[in-house]
């Protein structure tokens, strides 16, 4: 609860700060600050958690240890992403303090989304993170390309808030409850029809979210149209709160109905890889590649939402943060390239190789190459569903898929190091920036190799 009131605070500061503050290194510096506080205070409510949830809001928001861990390692990926990305954040416009303020703003979104115990609570807490994406997607004035971004993101995000609230009046009109705890005696594995129709409404409102097929259409053009620093942000962060609150009500309220949904969620599973990794394979524009390829890891981490089991809490909190961390990495070094196609990173590794060997690190581990994070990220998904049973095809379907995703991967890797050119930078990359890409890269590295730090 600290948190989410800490984050309110900081963004109202940050909102504030764009109107009082004209220079723009004092705002990121600000800003740094102030999320350097609120991972504090995340860090201080993980200490203090104690073995019995605490219960805020007539039990409208219950936070165990695993929230506050969840939350603990979100606000740290976020912490890491401003000081790789501040700079890239403050040269997209002039309302500098105002995109701080809305990445506040989501944090207190994701944070709900981790601890709600009441089906208004989840609708607050997607829409909290939701309407913000919207302004950041159209935050880059200049390029018209932005602005539609965040026109296809508002209609598309408009229609699925419709489906998401439909199936959550389905729901309520089948059990007369919005507590996600009281479902699972309600229904007592006697599944009415109505409220079958509202856990199929509330599957294809959460595909949107986390960008799943079939309602991922909007997703390449969003992301390869908003401004890069915000599309690292939207593409990972964000993606991994909303695939903890699709967890949490489908194992919590549905967990005794799963053989009601997992097949559905299993065929959404599948399509996602194959459109995913199958798509991906075919764009010349990196950037949009890597909007291809969070389609492909969302399959994966739907794994985690099918498999009701201890194992799938501990398996999504790692792919969170794995596919983050290396995620964030390469669009740091995207944001500074003044070429997004495959050609732009040609002889990379001839001109900066401490920078192509980070960049090489973050995309072994969003392959699933041993001793990288995404390799125990996808290990842990996969076992999950194997311990749940009846989906083995699917899990050869997905080490089929990741061996797909090698060849859009390592075509990065062969522009760097085996084809001559001159990458042009917009932006020079300094010493602070190295050292923080290398942090970033042996992150990816230590957590592949010490995967039950977080478990």
């Amino acid at each position: 609860m600290n948190a989410i009131i800490a984050s309110a605070i900081a963004g109202i500061i940050l909102m504030f700060s764009g109107v009082t503050i004209k220079n723009r290194q004092t705002v990121t510096g600000l800003a740094t600050v102030l999320f350097f506080i609120l991972l504090g205070v995340n860090f201080a409510s993980l200490l203090s958690a104690s073995p019995t949830p605490d219960i805020f809001y007539n039990d409208m928001l219950v936070f165990d240890r695993f929230s506050y861990m969840f939350n603990f390692l979100m606000t740290g990926a976020t912490f890491l992403y401003i000081l790789l990305l501040k700079k890239d954040i403050s040269r997209v416009g002039t309302h500098v303090g105002e995109y701080f303020a809305l990445i506040s703003f989501i944090m207190l979104g994701i944070y709900l989304l981790a601890g709600y115990n009441n089906l208004l609570m989840l609708f607050l807490g997607i829409e909290i993170i939701s309407i913000p994406q919207y302004v950041l997607a159209g935050s880059d004035k200049r390029n018209l390309k932005s602005s539609e971004a965040s026109l296809k993101y508002l209609l598309m995000g408009a229609f699925s808030t419709g489906l998401l609230l439909m199936g959550i009046t389905l729901i309520y009109g089948s059990t007369a409850s919005f507590d996600i705890n009281g479902f699972k005696t309600l229904f007592s594995n006697d599944l009415n029809p109505l409220a079958l129709a509202g856990i199929i409404l509330l599957i294809i409102a959460f595909a949107f979210k986390v960008s799943a097929v079939p309602m991922h259409l909007w997703t390449p053009d969003v992301y390869d149209g908003a401004p890069t620093p915000f599309t690292a942000f939207m593409a990972t962060i964000v993606k991994s709160g909303a695939f903890l609150g699709f967890l949490r009500l489908f194992h919590i309220s549905f967990g005794n109905l799963s053989e009601h949904w997992v097949m559905v969620l299993a065929i959404v599973t599948a399509a996602t890889l194959l459109v995913g990794n199958i798509t991906a394979v075919f764009q010349q524009s990196v950037k949009r590649m890597l909007a291809y390829s969070s389609i492909a890891q969302a399959g994966f981490m739907l794994f985690a939402v099918m498999s009701v089991n201890k194992t799938s809490w501990n398996a999504i909190t790692l792919y969170a943060v794995a596919y983050s961390l290396a995620t964030i990495g390469i669009f740091a070094v995207l944001a500074k390239m003044k070429d997004y196609t495959y050609d732009g990173f040609n002889g990379l590794a001839r001109k900066d190789p401490a920078l192509a060997l980070c960049v090489t690190i973050f995309l072994l581990s969003l392959t699933g190459i041993p001793l990288t994070a995404g390799f125990m990220a996808k290990y842990y998904v996969l076992m999950a569903t194997i311990q749940q049973g009846h989906l083995f095809w699917l899990v050869i379907f997905a080490l089929l898929m990741a061996a797909v995703s090698a060849s859009y991967y390592f075509r990065v890797i062969i522009a760097m190091y085996f084809k001559s050119g001159e990458p042009g930078m917009a932006y020079p990359i300094t010493a602070y920036d190295r050292f923080m890409l290398g942090l970033t890269a042996v992150l990816v590295i230590l957590i592949g190799i010490f995967p039950q730090w977080f478990f």
